[in-house]
């Protein structure tokens, strides 16, 4: 494996290894010196040309653990504000001798494009409204660590689907692991082309979310994307709350026990109540952490090689 661009880019094989290599990376975490020597000498450079603070922190502790050098590059730090090209700038810094580039862009396909440039292993970090693999890869990996195998669980999928790259990552990852999905949203955040995609690669589609929360083995809440609308995709964001939030009453709808996913940052009170994030059963925190394993497990299998 050269890249991770997409989900698509892993078997299930793969993902069981990395999977594997991410409980490992867990134990890590519960370490006095959290340190391994894997990616010593490796240089790994993070550009990220939209907010984070999940993904951009967990590369970068996940690349430190490992011993990697590791670079943090913005879009407001970089020659791109003055104007340079994304191009020029990814080939210049890796005219530098980087290993690994952990990229976030607000262009899809951009990942792609960049792993067309340069020798350096390129993980995508998330690309517009396209793909964030390493997400999907850590929700599954966390509700693997719930459930068991994911074959034949459904997990439901509520929320902006029409603006989310994490649902399109995570409807390829689940499926692949024989979970059922099961997508749910208003009409106006629910993807064009949807019923073709979802008939060719196996999940569902609902706009009853009543109906699907009683059913469901896991529960993932997708945040509503404002800074990505330019016009008006629900009357209000009360009305929103009311039809497609996890409400206080809709947590009375789950079975015992059910995981409650969110990628975060969470809007709370919007697509999910205090009471839902904050629940026993929510497993918001536990992502976190997971996203530390899975991605300290991905730089591992792209750079550590045969000197492993």
């Amino acid at each position: 494996m050269k890249h991770l661009l997409s989900i698509d880019d892993l078997s299930t094989d793969e993902i069981g290894q990395l999977f594997e290599t991410a409980a490992d990376m867990h134990d890590v975490q519960k370490r006095e010196v959290k340190k391994l020597p894997a990616l010593r000498g490796r240089t790994v450079v993070n550009m990220f040309f939209e907010d984070s603070t999940r993904t951009r922190s967990s590369f970068e502790i996940a690349g430190k653990w490992l011993s990697a050098d590791v670079i943090n590059v913005s879009a407001k730090g970089s020659s791109t504000s003055k104007g340079e090209s994304l191009r020029d700038t990814v080939l210049t810094v890796c005219a530098m001798g980087v290993d690994g580039l952990v990229i976030r862009h607000p262009a899809s396909g951009a990942a792609l494009q960049v792993s067309q440039w340069v020798d350096a292993s390129v993980v995508n970090a998330g690309d517009g409204m396209h793909e964030h693999p390493t997400q999907a890869l850590l929700d599954a990996y966390t509700l693997q660590r719930h459930l068991g195998s994911l074959e034949g669980r459904h997990v439901a999928i509520i929320g902006d689907l029409t603006h989310s790259r994490v649902f399109r990552s995570n409807v390829q990852c689940l499926t692949k692991l024989g979970a059922r999905v099961t997508v749910v949203a208003p009409p106006t955040l629910m993807p064009s082309g949807i019923a073709s995609w979802s008939a060719a690669a196996g999940f569902e589609t609902s706009y009853d979310v009543d109906a699907v929360l009683p059913e469901a083995d896991a529960v993932m809440m997708l945040r509503v994307q404002r800074e990505r609308m330019s016009g008006a995709f629900f009357p209000s964001p009360r009305e929103y709350t009311v039809g497609y939030g996890l409400t206080r009453n809709r947590l009375a709808l789950l079975k015992p026990d059910v995981p409650i996913c969110h990628p975060g940052p969470m809007n709370r009170g919007l697509e999910i109540a205090a009471d839902a994030a904050d629940a026993t059963q929510s497993v918001v925190l536990e992502q976190v952490s997971s996203g530390l394993a899975i991605r300290m497990a991905v730089l591992y299998h792209l750079l550590a090689g045969e000197e492993a």
